[in-house]
């Protein structure tokens, strides 16, 4: 088990990654670029990616071709990289997964991680859900779920976020109540990503209590293949920065399901959102890393070979130090990343909260000014589409909104600080 103390990365990390390289060299570039799928990638990547008359849904096409690179990794043994070994994973703990999820990212776009749509040959997002069904589904929930998500044929949609109150989850208007021996459903939510392609969705609705309160919130598979339960309707996609859209608003209007469909514990749902938040934060930050060091590189490379007025755009030190100040807070970010995450894993993933919410508001942050400074460094060619900084700009900016905005993380950090919450082992 890794300590606090650690400053180099265990052996047999550094040699995955080396492995992953491998296989990326192997088995996902030239997949990439056959049939002129390097179009989802290159300058042509949102519209061949959109079906524009469909909503503005992701492309048949595409899907298809991440669900291909999907089963390659799988079957090379990279994609349940997280999981249980029980389920076919290795075990992977969290120092890991941010030490993976940063190396995907630092390599740029491309079919081994495409960060706009959370896939990636290992610890791809799409497989959180599965995460959570392991730990609080029922047996015949898994029975029935785990499978097809295993083997990326399904997904699992989550409806936490409601139009009126975005970040705060405990003031939800979304409610269920009981009706013999099952629930009737009415709500709305928003931002419900996925739904298009989910044989369930998983609907958390207040049961008890009042608003505000952390108990009361219950969890609820509602099923939507081969069509969605009577009376939940998806209203629109929200067009969103980057485009395709699988972000839904839909209603729920009496809608029925047995008892059966709870997950977890009645009123202990939000126990799932938070295991579920914890686990994307710190990934979240650890991709914005990569992301953000890929941009440095890319100038520093460029600045070289670019010669204005007949001298290395890297000899002017307007160009240098903005670059250095970057790369100076990549190297304090990764510490910091490393250092949580041994610490998630020697303590648990909870008792660290204040050090994931410091990481994930500050790695997102930079990462956008480090695509912002390779535009600039790029300068007209870095604005256009030719080149991925606008793209990763764009992306990672959703980073600083999604799993709680930058202000619900400082709030976070300062609640500890100053005392309003709990403390943690291992300071």
């Amino acid at each position: 088990m890794p300590n606090e103390m650690q400053v180099e990365l265990p052996t047999a990390l550094t040699a995955t990654l080396a492995e992953m390289d491998t296989f990326i060299e192997r088995e996902i570039k030239p997949l990439e670029q056959e049939d002129d799928n390097i179009r989802f990638f290159d300058h042509r990547r949102e519209n061949s990616r959109t079906d524009w008359d469909k909503g503005g849904l992701p492309k048949r096409e595409w899907l298809e071709l991440l669900a291909e690179a999907s089963r390659r990794a799988d079957t090379a043994g990279y994609y349940r990289y997280a999981l249980p070994k029980a389920y076919g994973g290795k075990d992977g703990s969290n120092l890991e997964m941010a030490v993976i999820r940063e190396h995907l990212n630092a390599k740029g776009l491309g079919l081994h991680n495409d960060a706009a749509s959370e896939h990636a040959i290992a610890s791809s997002a799409k497989l959180l859900p599965a995460q959570l069904l392991i730990e609080f589904g029922t047996k015949a929930q898994q029975e029935q779920l785990l499978g097809p998500l295993l083997r990326d044929e399904t997904a699992l949609a989550m409806a936490i976020t409601e139009t009126l109150h975005g970040s705060d989850a405990t003031h939800m208007e979304t409610t269920a109540r009981r009706d013999g021996s099952d629930w009737i459903i009415d709500g709305e939510k928003t931002w419900n990503s996925g739904v298009y392609v989910s044989d369930y969705d998983m609907v958390f609705a207040r049961t008890s209590g009042k608003a505000g309160d952390a108990k009361g919130i219950t969890a609820f598979l509602v099923p939507l293949k081969p069509k969605p339960a009577p009376g939940f309707v998806i209203e629109e996609y929200l067009w969103t920065f980057v485009m395709p859209t699988d972000h839904a608003r839909v209603t729920l209007t009496q809608v029925r399901v047995p008892n059966d469909a709870i997950v977890g514990e009645e009123g202990e749902g939000l126990a799932i959102a938070q295991r579920f938040f914890n686990e994307n934060r710190v990934r979240q930050a650890a991709a914005s890393l990569g992301a953000a060091q890929y941009c440095i590189n890319e100038s520093i490379q460029y600045a070289k070979q670019r010669k204005p007025f007949g001298k290395p755009l890297a000899s002017n030190q307007a160009i240098q130090f903005p670059l250095v100040e970057l790369q100076t807070q990549c190297e304090m970010v990764r510490a910091f990343l490393y250092k949580t995450a041994c610490l998630m894993d020697k303590y648990g993933a909870a008792s660290q909260s204040d050090k994931v919410s410091m990481l994930n508001f500050w790695a997102n942050r930079m990462c956008g000014e480090a695509s912002d400074r390779a535009i600039q460094v790029h300068g007209g060619l870095g604005y256009s589409r030719h080149k991925p900084f606008e793209h990763i700009y764009r992306h990672h900016r959703r980073y600083r909104i999604t799993e709680g905005t930058e202000e619900i993380q400082m709030r976070r950090v300062a609640g500890y600080m100053f005392g309003y919450m709990g403390g943690h082992k291992g300071d």
